[in-house]
């Protein structure tokens, strides 16, 4: 008995939603190609994530909150600021250390937040973690982009923290499978199954966290492009993907 056919079996994909309408699961989609695209530099993002977390394994609650408040709020924010420069395209200038040092700000909360939920915590990231995208990419000061910040996260709050959920959910299951195919006899050796599952599945939490920040701005129906003061200041703004 021949199989039914179905018309739109071998028809193209559909393509992909606009910024402005992009659902979560479309952005994680757009965040696991730019992964394949890129693959060798956004792997290199989960280098610093990777050594964070086998420094705070086994950590009780005080040394860990001070470990992400001071070491941890540095090496996630600089992944983060490398995957919003991946993600648009554009050269690390030195703008990146004023970006960098606004991320470090904000995510000293962090720690404190998700001791109890990790929700407070995502919340917290959503309504003003894109201070790092807008200082790398909109080259505003630093007040004037941490108030963009909030205006871009407040634009659709749920499509933004339902990224981040999504993100986290995602990055932190798949890492789990991954280590225990990883994974060996001996404690060592599930160390090094757990850096490695770090380092292949976190770039992807930094890489959908850049593309939010192009949602966010669609939403608010603004393009990245710096004040006149700013561009008189620094030269030809960023280069953009919108």
């Amino acid at each position: 008995m021949a199989r039914p056919r179905y018309a739109g079996a071998k028809g193209p994909l559909p393509p992909p939603l606009p910024p402005e309408t992009r659902t979560v699961g479309q952005l994680v989609a757009e965040a696991l190609k730019l992964y394949g695209r890129r693959f060798w530099r956004a792997l290199a993002l989960g280098v610093g994530p990777a050594a964070l977390g086998r420094l705070a394994a086994g950590l009780d609650g005080g040394a860990w909150v001070l470990l992400m408040t001071t070491a941890g709020g540095v090496i996630v924010s600089a992944s983060y600021v490398g995957a919003t420069a991946l993600a648009a395209g554009v050269r690390l200038d030195r703008r990146a250390v004023l970006a960098l040092a606004a991320g470090v700000v904000v995510f000293v909360p962090f720690p404190f937040l998700v001791q109890a939920f990790i929700l407070p915590g995502l919340l917290w990231l959503a309504l003003v973690g894109l201070v790092v995208p807008v200082v790398l990419l909109e080259r505003r000061s630093i007040p004037g982009s941490f108030r963009r910040a909030l205006e871009l996260g407040r634009a659709d709050l749920v499509h933004a923290l339902g990224t981040l959920a999504t993100l986290a959910i995602t990055v932190f299951l798949t890492q789990a499978a991954l280590f225990f195919l990883l994974r060996g006899q001996g404690e060592q050796a599930a160390r090094v199954a757990a850096f490695l599952a770090s380092l292949v599945i976190s770039p992807l939490l930094f890489l959908g966290a850049a593309l939010l920040y192009d949602d966010q701005a669609a939403r608010v129906g603004r393009r990245r492009t710096p004040p006149p003061a700013a561009r008189a200041e620094n030269g030809a703004p960023a280069k953009t993907r919108l």
